[in-house]
C-alpha cells in the first residue's frame, strides 16, 4: 500500500470519530478490495473496507448501448460495480429496509472508495458448516430469504441520502461476456488449442438461447454472489435476518434462478445433488405460481452458464496470475457443469465440451 493510500485511510477514519482506533488487517479476496477490523476501547468492533477506485474500469453508464460497454471494458459489459462504495452503500440500505442483515454504515466515502461498516462477526456459512454444524437450516434460511427478496419487484435505482446506485439488467451482453471467459482463458490454463472460429460460431449459438432466457426471465433483486462464503449466520436476530449478507455492490436486477444456482452449485464447497434438490423443492413450494419446470429448466441452462463463467473468469485467470490456491475448487465445478448439461435440453452443449475440451484438461 502507498503511503499516500494509507493517509488518505488514517484522515478518513480520524474525520468520522474513529482514530486511534486499533487496526486489524483482516486481507481480501479476488477483488481489488481489502478489509480491517477496528477495535475501539471497551470491545466495540467494526470492518473497514478499503477498495481503491483507481485499480478497477469504469463501470456500466445506464443507458450505454452495447458497443460502447464493451468499448468501457469487462466492468461496463458484464455490468459489475468495479467494487464501488456507493454501490454497496445503496444496496446495503436496499436490503436493511427490507428487514435483511446487510452491513450498517457508519462513513462512507465514495469518491476515496471507503467506508466503515457493521462487524457482522466471523460466523461464515463456510466455516460453521466445515466446523460440524448442520447444514440444513443455514441452507433453509438462505432459500426462505431469497423467496423474501423475490416477492417484490425492485426498484430501477437503489438511492440512500446523497448516493443513487442503478440496478441495471443481466442481460444477454452481460451473460455473454461473462460467460465467453471460458473460451478465453480456459485454453491457456489447461494448456489446450485456442478455440478456433467455427467453435466459437458453435458456442455462440448453443448459449446464445439460454442468454436470452436469462434476460428475458430477469426480474428479481439479485445478490450476484450468493454463497457460502458471503453468508453469516446470525442465530441470534429472527427469520430471514438470520443471514447475514456480504459482497453484494455487484447486485443486478436478474432472473430468479440466479442466486440459488450459486448457494446450491457452491464453486467452493460440495452441495450434495439431494440438498440441493430439498432446497430448489423448498423454494418452489413457497412460490406456487412459478412454472416448476420451466424454472428448473432455466436454473441447470443458467448454473452451466455460470460455472463455466467461473472455470474461465474467476478460476483459470486467477491461476494465471500465480494465484494457484484456486485450482482446487476446478474439479468440484467441472462436476456442476457436467451435472447440468446432463439436461437433455443442453444436449448440444454437451457435445460442444466433449468435442473441444479434452477429459483430461477438466481438472
Amino acid at each position: 500500500m502507498s503511503s499516500e493510500r494509507e493517509a488518505a485511510k488514517a484522515a478518513f477514519l480520524a474525520a468520522n470519530g474513529f482514530g486511534g482506533v486499533r487496526r486489524q488487517f483482516l486481507g481480501g479476496d479476488a477483488s481489488t478490495r481489502s478489509y480491517e477490523r477496528l477495535h475501539r476501547d471497551g470491545g466495540d468492533t467494526f470492518i473497514f473496507m478499503d477498495q481503491p477506485p483507481a485499480l478497477e474500469s469504469v463501470v456500466c453508464p445506464p443507458g450505454a448501448t452495447d458497443a460502447e460497454r464493451i468499448a468501457l471494458g469487462y466492468n461496463a459489459a458484464a455490468r459489475l460495480a468495479a467494487g464501488s462504495v456507493a454501490a454497496f452503500v445503496a444496496t446495503a440500505d436496499y436490503l436493511r429496509q427490507r428487514g435483511l442483515s446487510a452491513p450498517r454504515i457508519f462513513a462512507y466515502d465514495v469518491v476515496q472508495g471507503l467506508a466503515v461498516l457493521e462487524d457482522l462477526g466471523d460466523g461464515l456459512y463456510a466455516t460453521l458448516i466445515a466446523e460440524g454444524q448442520d447444514e440444513r437450516p443455514l441452507y433453509e434460511a438462505a432459500v426462505d430469504l431469497q423467496v423474501a427478496l423475490h416477492a417484490e419487484t425492485p426498484p430501477e435505482v437503489l438511492a440512500v441520502d446523497d448516493v443513487q446506485w442503478p440496478l441495471l439488467t443481466y442481460d444477454t451482453l452481460a451473460l455473454k461476456h461473462a460467460t465467453d471467459t471460458f473460451l478465453e482463458f480456459w485454453p491457456r490454463f489447461a494448456g489446450i488449442d485456442a478455440f478456433g472460429p467455427e467453435a466459437v460460431a458453435e458456442w455462440d449459438a448453443l448459449w446464445a438461447p439460454v442468454w436470452v432466457r436469462g434476460e428475458g426471465g430477469a426480474s428479481v433483486f439479485t445478490h450476484r454472489d450468493y454463497h457460502a462464503q458471503n453468508l453469516l449466520w446470525l442465530p441470534e436476530r429472527e427469520g430471514v435476518a438470520r443471514v447475514g449478507l456480504l459482497d453484494f455492490q455487484d447486485a443486478l436486477r436478474a432472473h430468479p434462478a440466479w442466486d440459488l444456482t450459486h448457494l446450491l452449485q457452491d464453486a467452493r464447497r460440495d452441495v450434495s445433488p439431494d440438498l440441493e434438490a430439498a432446497m430448489l423443492d423448498r423454494y418452489l413450494a413457497a412460490r406456487p405460481a412459478v412454472d416448476r419446470g420451466a424454472f428448473l429448466a432455466d436454473y441447470r441452462a443458467l448454473a452451466a452458464s455460470n460455472a463455466a463463467r467461473i472455470l474461465g473468469r474467476v478460476f483459470a485467470r486467477q491461476a494465471l496470475l500465480g494465484r494457484r490456491q484456486y485450482e482446487a475448487y476446478m474439479p468440484r465445478t467441472w462436476r456442476y457443469l457436467e451435472r447440468n448439461l446432463g439436461d437433455p435440453a443442453l444436449a448440444g452443449l454437451k457435445a460442444w465440451f466433449d468435442a473441444h475440451v479434452p477429459a483430461e484438461s477438466r481438472r
